[in-house]
């Protein structure tokens, strides 16, 4: 995932006093720091010179670190505190008339790593954090002061001997000290409008791969690795070729990539964000073989959409949701056509279980904090591009992405010029397509109410009818609906065009069908039918009134740590003893033995045959139950406390069985799709 743009949080929490309209490289403002910082003191030390306009200029600070002086032109200035809010507090200053350049002097002792913190979610919250091990601090974090939305910036940085340290940008220059006295410097520049500087440093090993460019500098690719991580046997060469491999990709789909070089930086802790020009994730995830199919090649394409085109906040996020497209479903559809339906059915099992009040806008998705808005912003937005495909067919897309790209580089963008970009490449208007999508919450409930052969005589072509009817909620989409004939050896395809609550379709068919079904590779976003949606366990874990039934006294501590991690909204406590009823989706959660007895006494579905025996712990979702059921059954507190981690990531299985924390099997339930036969005329 990226990064949530500092334009989008600051303006909850300062006014600033500048304005940037169509902002590019040579008007940005600009910003320069000289960081000392010493990890294993966590003491911080610098000073940043910028151009504001004069007058009283506005800045925050995190509350570990302290102005020491200001200055212009060489006099002195004052500066005075200006309120905080939370962690952050404001400072100003007023510059006289005709001074050029402030500088600001400043330091402190930061916080600590604290790996107790939830990383999960965006940056904004998280403390600017110093230690031996690693040191992150985040944009929004209060580390420098912000000149302006967006800014342009230089950083020198300095760090004892045996770290390395990094910001976003192009690599200037570094000195890497063979003399364990001296420290190691380095250089950075970002000549483009950025909205935050996130500055990481650690004791890493350096792997680099310089990639020449036709009629331009070079790409400089790195990995910044820990000596455990460094050590395993062709791990970085791995990610310098994965590297490549996708730069090359997007530059041929999409244009010419936008920066000099991009890094892989290990981070100690469980983070996983993408900023230009590199990606920041936990180091024991960089171990995992998919991260490199999948996660590495995601985060390089924010380089384009996102860090390379902004995204314009007021009109809602498009970029999470492109780039879910044109990566993570793109692979799924080169690795065969069952995997990309896989990936739509994903998405769908996701929407359907948000609750409706949960359920927003895609022009009022602005990132994910919470799997609801996850199910939305990725999932609605990657399906919106599917079906747009779909509707202007593959040239006229992959000619508007790249008019998009070149029309928008290092410019904001929202959805109404992506949907500009398409229709000057289709030819054809996209307005009711896009405005039915992007401002209406949910999606459509599509069925097919009766399905029969025309009465009366073949006609003048020897053809027969199908008469289908064809219902919808209100208030009805306009959609061309995949129908699929089925027949005894074969199955045919079509496409309907709706749109009204109810409407009558004639078919011209060659010999009777034995039946129809709903677009069944499911290319339409919409509301699915109850046979086609197993229970998978993002419907508890986003539950607006959850229920906890804990069957083993001796894990309350262990469950009750499990359930703050897993419900977004607190749990109210249940008894299966008191019986099976009610709506809101339970969790059940005890020893194996325990968990058995209960099910037994309650007259539920027993442990399934695919999980029993096997591993640690095992969580599974009950199909049929009067009562939205999950549990999770543990050998013992340990083999809970092993899921804390964990389970929290695999909201959209059904089923796990565990090994400790990692998950030895996994699936969802099948639910094949509905058929509706067709009836004879009367």
């Amino acid at each position: 995932m990226s990064r949530l743009p500092l334009r989008h949080l600051l303006g909850l929490l300062f006014v600033l006093l500048f304005s940037f309209v169509g902002a590019t490289a040579h008007a940005v403002p600009a910003l320069d720091l000289h960081v000392e910082l010493n990890p294993g003191t966590h003491e911080f030390k610098a000073y940043a010179e910028l151009r504001p306009p004069p007058g009283e200029f506005q800045f925050a600070l995190h509350e570990s670190l302290q102005v020491t002086s200001a200055a212009a032109g060489g006099k002195p200035l004052q500066v005075f505190p200006a309120g905080r809010e939370g962690a952050l507090r404001a400072w100003r200053v007023t510059l006289p008339p005709g001074a050029r350049t402030l500088r600001i002097d400043y330091g402190g002792t930061l916080p600590p790593l604290d790996r107790s913190l939830d990383h999960r979610g965006v940056l904004h919250g998280l403390p600017p954090m110093a230690s031996q091990e690693g040191s992150f601090l985040p944009a929004g974090s209060g580390w420098y002061p912000q000149p302006a939305p967006l800014f342009a910036y230089r950083v020198a940085l300095s760090v004892p001997a045996g770290q390395r340290a990094l910001v976003a940008g192009h690599l200037l220059s570094e000195d890497v000290p063979n003399d364990t006295t001296k420290p190691y410097r380095a250089n950075f520049e970002f000549p483009q409008p950025a909205d935050g500087i996130d500055l990481m440093a650690g004791p890493w090993i350096v792997h680099e791969r310089m990639v020449p460019r036709t009629g331009a500098e070079g790409l400089r690719l790195r990995t910044y690795f820990p000596r455990e991580l460094d050590a395993m046997p062709g791990l970085a060469a791995a990610y310098l070729e994965d590297t490549q491999r996708y730069i090359d990709l997007y530059s041929r789909q999409i244009g010419d990539y936008p920066f000099k070089g991009f890094s892989i930086v290990a981070s100690p802790l469980p983070t996983g964000f993408g900023m230009p020009s590199l990606t920041y994730i936990g180091a024991e995830v960089l171990k995992l073989p998919f991260i490199r199919a999948t996660s590495l090649g995601h985060e390089i394409l924010h380089d384009w959409w996102g860090n390379g085109v902004y995204v314009d906040y007021e009109g809602g996020n498009w970029s999470e949701g492109l780039t879910t497209f044109m990566a993570d479903y793109a692979y799924k559809e080169r690795e065969s056509a069952a995997a990309a339906r896989e990936m739509r059915l994903a998405w769908l099992r996701d929407f359907a279980a948000v609750p409706p009040g949960d359920q927003q806008t895609l022009r009022g998705f602005r990132s994910r904090t919470h799997g609801a808005e996850a199910a939305i912003g990725y999932g609605k937005s990657a399906m919106l591009f599917v079906m747009l495909r779909d509707m202007i067919g593959e040239e006229a897309f992959v000619k508007g992405i790249r008019t998009f790209w070149h029309q928008h580089r290092f410019r904001s963008a929202s959805w109404d010029d992506l949907r500009l970009a398409f229709e000057h490449s289709s030819g054809k208007p996209l307005g009711d397509f896009f405005q039915q999508w992007l401002a209406r919450a949910g999606g459509p409930t599509v069925t097919i109410a009766d399905a029969s052969l025309a009465s009366g005589t073949a006609n003048e072509t020897g053809k027969k009818h199908v008469q289908l009817v064809i219902e919808q909620s209100e208030p009805p989409y306009a959609l061309r609906l995949p129908v699929e004939l089925v027949y005894a050896n074969r199955t045919e395809m079509r496409r309907v065009d709706v749109s009204h609550t109810r409407e009558q379709i004639s078919l011209d068919v060659d010999a009777p069908p034995q039946g129809v079904r709903i677009d069944p590779d499911l290319r339409i976003w919409r509301v699915l039918e109850h046979d086609q949606l197993p229970p998978i366990l993002r419907q508890w874990f986003i539950a607006r009134a959850p229920r906890l039934a804990i069957v083993s006294p001796q894990l309350r501590t262990a469950a009750d740590e499990l359930a703050r991690r897993l419900f977004e909204n607190p749990p109210q406590a249940a008894s299966l003893a008191q019986g099976v009823s009610g709506t809101e989706p339970m969790m059940l959660i005890g020893l194996h033995a325990d968990v058995d007895a209960a099910l037994a006494q309650a007259g539920l579905p027993p442990r399934p045959k695919e999980l029993d025996g096997k591993g640690s712990a095992q969580v599974w979702t009950v199909p049929g139950s009067r009562v939205p059921l999950a549990v999770v059954s543990a050998a013992d507190a340990d083999a809970l406390r092993a899921l804390l981690r964990p389970l929290p990531h695999y909201g959209a299985q059904s089923w796990l069985v565990f090994e400790g924390s990692h998950a030895a099997a996994r699936g969802v339930w099948p639910a094949p799709g509905k058929m509706i036969k067709v009836r004879a005329a009367k």
